[in-house]
């Protein structure tokens, strides 16, 4: 019988990059041409089609262009106690939240300053979304604090 690989070491830490999503930007695309379209379509006159036509189309290759452009990002979120960061800067809450294939990262640094990631399909393969999946369970554990026996 062939021996099944080593399990998850559970005092190894969760490390995961974040990248803009491919699929995503694809889809921003296709909303900035349907934009364009719709003023296209729509019942106004000449002129105010020229000029929201054009301001649909940069509107959406600016939003578009900001999204790809955005650097990776690096989430460690150590087993135990530590506390999880992000490109080393510490966090102060940290949630990971499911919504089918999609994982959503939101935070308060020390300052108070709220984030959040959202890490989609073709940017999270199948052994990192488990491994966060893993991290996650470990992360509201260590939030609610151990239970006492009393």
């Amino acid at each position: 019988m062939p021996r099944s690989p080593s399990s998850w070491n559970a005092s190894a830490s969760c490390r995961l990059e974040w990248r803009p999503s491919r699929l995503l930007g694809a889809m921003l695309a296709l909303i900035g041409v349907l934009a364009v379209c719709a003023v296209l379509a729509s019942g106004l006159p000449g002129w105010v089609i020229a000029l929201l036509g054009p301001c649909s189309a940069a509107q959406a290759s600016v939003s578009l262009r900001r999204y790809l452009r955005r650097p990776p990002r690096q989430l460690v979120i150590p087993y135990g106690e530590a506390a999880p960061t992000l490109d080393g800067v510490t966090l102060a809450r940290c949630q990971v939240q499911w919504r089918g294939p999609l994982a959503f990262l939101a935070w308060r640094d020390a300052a108070g300053r709220r984030g959040h990631l959202v890490w989609w399909p073709d940017t999270l393969e199948a052994r990192a979304r488990r491994e966060l999946r893993l991290a996650a369970e470990g992360l509201a554990v260590s939030a609610r604090g151990a239970a006492m026996a009393t």
